[in-house]
């Protein structure tokens, strides 16, 4: 991986550790993302759960709520630490790592993540699939809720490119930039089904919202 990637992702975990405080506001303020919470409980969330960038835990409640356990990852201390107060379950586990270095010591029936595959860079997307199959049991799903393409209009600082970003700016005015890859429905369900993917993404509300299931054979 190239060490501007590095560079990149580095800036994009500071700005997470330092936006901890302010993560939850769009969730009070956006009605769009109050509809997207209720979908989690129409979509085939069970057995235990792996979730990628938990954050904060807004998702978390609603996996544990259909789960029969829920392993809820991040790389943020800061954020894990309001998750934890979000969530006081006994079926929910809170772990701190790296999601690029990661790896699950079991397999689990569902992986889960919410407005994380949009902050993967393009070059490490097939790599990141590949990681995601380990993860899954056999018979397993991925489900996973991102932004679409026009959410780009609510951005300031936006890149194309190799790796394209986006500047976001905190209450203190210090700023930051992030990997943020606006996916279409169609581009994404042809990029997964050429990694062997079977995958379903509709969109809702400007969002996108996905299911899939890995390449047959040993992953």
């Amino acid at each position: 991986m190239s060490s501007d990637d590095d560079a990149l992702l580095a800036e994009q975990m500071a700005y997470y550790r330092a936006a901890a405080a302010e993560y939850d506001r769009p969730y009070a303020e956006l009605e769009e993302l109050q509809r997207l919470l209720a979908v989690v409980d129409d979509l085939p969330v069970s057995g235990d759960v792996l979730e990628l960038a938990c954050g904060t835990g807004q998702w978390t409640p609603k996996l544990a709520a259909r789960a029969l356990s829920v392993t809820a990852v991040d790389a943020a201390a800061e954020v894990l630490t309001i998750a934890r107060a979000r969530t006081p379950f006994p079926n929910v586990q809170f772990l701190q790592a790296d999601l690029f270095e990661w790896q699950p010591l079991r397999r689990y029936d569902t992986v889960f993540f919410a407005f994380w595959l949009s902050h993967v860079p393009p070059t490490r997307l097939p790599d990141f699939w590949n990681t995601v199959a380990a993860m899954l049991a056999p018979s397993g799903k991925v489900i996973f809720i991102d932004d679409g393409p026009a959410a780009v209009a609510s951005e300031e600082g936006v890149t194309d490119g190799l790796v394209p970003t986006v500047l976001r700016q905190l209450d203190d005015g210090s700023q930051y930039r992030i990997v943020k890859v606006f996916h279409d429905a169609r581009a994404l369900t042809g990029d997964l089904t050429a990694l062997g993917w079977t995958v379903r993404v509709r969109a809702l509300d400007g969002s996108i919202i996905g299911i899939a299931e890995p390449p047959a054979g040993p992953t």
